[in-house]
């Protein structure tokens, strides 16, 4: 069976690592930027309510790879199947009638986030 999780990771982190080996300071600052915006401890917010902020514009973004990374990160960090949906509602709402098919893929990958993470 795939594991589609796994398959996503590998595949960005192979990707990130041959932009980075570029070694183009703009696309440099834009990935620390990234990853600095969503530590704990950097601004007020925690991080579950970055995590949701970027599912959130993500979703409404309609950017499925963003989607799956902040699931993730959401998952990670202990949100609950109801908070990720309650934010995935906001999103739909904002969004429009349009990011429902990304709305059918945050949940399907949600479930697999769930089935990656009981295996071990």
């Amino acid at each position: 069976m795939s594991d589609t999780v796994q398959e996503f990771n590998d595949y960005r982190a192979k990707m990130n690592d041959k932009i980075l080996a570029d070694n183009n300071k703009i696309i440099k600052r834009i990935f620390n930027l990234d990853t600095n915006a969503f530590k704990e401890g950097e601004g007020v917010l925690d991080k579950k309510t970055k995590e949701l902020l970027g599912l959130v514009a993500s979703t409404v973004l309609r950017c499925d790879d963003c989607v799956k990374y902040h699931l993730e990160s959401s998952y990670k960090e202990g949100l609950s199947k109801e908070e990720v949906s309650e934010a995935l509602c906001i999103a739909t709402l904002v969004g429009g009638t349009i990011v429902i098919p990304h709305l059918r893929r945050a949940h399907e990958y949600w479930e697999a986030l769930e089935e990656h993470y009981s295996q071990g």
